[in-house]
């Protein structure tokens, strides 16, 4: 009975550690079948610093903007310091072209990661594992004793996604030779991280918890096509990052890249401080970046069928059915409400 309760009362917790690498790397199909060995990895590496980032935001009654940069500091140590996928030559030129890299840097492929693994690794399954957990949505999830072991696990996971990626992936998979970052590049990463981290929870980080004014939401329907459409841009971008047009000016792809980051800045916050935003919009807003992301990670698929591709179908269809069973609660739910 014991052990019953405690994994109940762990289970937002582990719902978002698993949820972070499921909808970023799996459903899109960046984890292949076959590269399935990195799964645990990510979780623990992703998953733990999600549930790190919001424990430390719910419990210091931060705001969005702090979420934002402490999402961008972890996002800065993967792609500089772990992955190393930002600074390290690209493991794909789809034609054999290097595309918009310069001072050991691909910028066009950066401000990418930045956007994706903010909106995918952090803000999507936090917002996604409160939709499932509604009555939850106000606690934390782990004990500050917990804080320790999540820690150590956000640690592991950091050494098995850097070893699993530079020794193995690279190596192996995509025939490139190792690599290690200058010093100067690690310099500016340690630096930029330390910033953000102390802007979001240092003593000033009250002045960075905003009043956001509230604006009515689109409709669900729109909301969902938007969100939707706004994934398939950004998916865009990424691959214009590994060459599918190496003749595509950079400059548009850094201004791509900052128009959607500007759209979810200006509306998101707004529309969820609005009295009119419900459940039912969270929902439909998720499920369109969810089926954007489904829907474009099939273009790397594209040739030779293989057992990966048999494997997205079959986890994206799952995803798909049970998304369509938790909006059907969401609407029950509302209806309850409304009936009150």
């Amino acid at each position: 009975m014991n052990k019953l309760k405690g994994f109940i009362k762990s289970a937002p917790a582990i719902t978002l550690m698993i949820l972070t690498a499921i909808l970023s790397e799996v459903l899109p199909g960046a984890t292949h079948f076959r590269s399935l060995y990195v799964f645990p990895g990510e979780v623990l590496m992703w998953g733990g610093g999600a549930l790190l980032i919001r424990y430390i935001v719910r419990s210091l009654h931060l705001g969005w903007l702090n979420m934002l940069f402490l999402s961008l500091a972890l996002s800065i140590a993967v792609e500089f310091l772990i992955k190393q996928t930002s600074i390290a030559p690209m493991f794909v030129q789809i034609k054999s072209v290097i595309y918009a890299r310069a001072e050991g840097v691909n910028y066009v492929y950066l401000i990418w990661a930045l956007i994706y693994e903010s909106a995918f690794l952090i803000f999507l399954p936090i917002y996604l594992t409160e939709l499932i957990f509604p009555n939850r949505k106000k606690e934390l999830w782990i004990e500050r004793i917990g804080i320790i072991p999540v820690s150590l696990l956000f640690l592991l996971g950091s050494f098995m996604t850097w070893f699993s990626w530079t020794q193995i992936a690279r190596p192996t998979i995509y025939q490139l030779p190792a690599y290690t970052p200058s010093f100067a590049l690690a310099l500016i990463a340690v630096t930029l991280i330390s910033c953000l981290i102390t802007i979001a929870i240092g003593p000033l980080r009250n002045k960075f918890v905003l009043i956001s004014l509230p604006l009515s939401p689109f409709p669900s329907w729109l909301l969902t096509i938007t969100a939707g459409l706004w994934t398939i841009t950004l998916y865009g971008i990424v691959r214009l990052a590994i060459g599918i047009s190496p003749t595509f000016p950079t400059l548009i792809a850094i201004f791509m890249g900052l128009l959607l980051s500007i759209e979810a800045i200006y509306f998101l916050p707004k529309w969820i401080v609005s009295p009119w935003w419900q459940p039912k919009h969270m929902f439909s807003l998720i499920s369109g970046v969810l089926l954007g992301s489904l829907f474009a990670g099939f273009n790397g698929y594209y040739g030779a069928v293989s057992i990966d591709l048999y494997f997205k179908v079959f986890v994206d269809i799952l995803g798909v059915i049970l998304m369509i069973i938790l909006g059907f609660r969401v609407k029950t739910q509302l209806q309850l409400l409304h009936q009150l």
